[in-house]
């Protein structure tokens, strides 16, 4: 009998573990956040600027909205979220977010916020179209309707800022550095 009662609250306790990872945090203003500080011993701010400035223009979702000095960086982003029914998949809308990062010497710490669902509608195309220009914050109450599929936004969010963490993270603490690449040099071989 303690075996079992020893079982189900270790299955318990795992399963509350997991479900806690698809979770964002909310901050102290009550908005949803995914904040992470990085050290990495030994590197300068510049490297880890030009490795940042570097990942950030190989991202398509991502807009670099202004730098802030040799050490903040601002941008917005977004990415779609798709309703899977069976075999068939279709965007049911995009989530817009903003991304903020800081640099010092041998860290460097970045976070994900404002996170807001914009809707898709069928246009008469039969395109997917944002159905408003306004983002709904993912923190507010949907009510008892949608409160199911927007329980799954949320968990689809947490995944794909996770996933977003991990590329960014293995990316600043590539052991190779950036490369500016140089311009060519044209030879010209009508003139001596």
């Amino acid at each position: 009998m303690k075996i079992r009662l020893l079982a189900a609250l270790l299955f318990l306790s795992c399963h509350i573990a997991v479900a806690q990872g698809e979770n964002l945090a909310v901050n102290e203003n009550g908005k949803l956040i995914y904040y992470e500080v990085v050290k990495l011993e030994g590197i300068t701010s510049d490297l880890l600027r030009n490795r940042l400035d570097a990942y950030l223009k190989k991202q398509k979702t991502l807009k670099v909205k202004s730098a802030v000095g040799d050490s903040a960086i601002l941008a917005n982003g977004k990415f779609v979220i798709n309703k899977t029914l069976l075999v068939m998949s279709h965007p049911s809308g995009e989530v817009l977010y903003s991304f903020n990062a800081e640099v010092k010497e041998g860290k460097y710490r970045f976070w994900l916020s404002d996170f807001g669902f914009v809707p898709y509608q069928r246009d008469r195309y039969g395109n997917f179209v944002a159905a408003t220009a306004k983002a709904t914050p993912l923190e507010e109450n949907p009510g008892k309707l949608n409160e199911g599929q927007w329980k799954e936004y949320r968990t689809q969010t947490a995944k794909y800022v996770q996933d977003f963490a991990a590329k960014l993270k293995q990316y600043m603490a590539n052991e190779k550095p950036v490369e500016i690449p140089a311009p060519e040099k044209k030879v010209v071989s009508k003139s001596w």
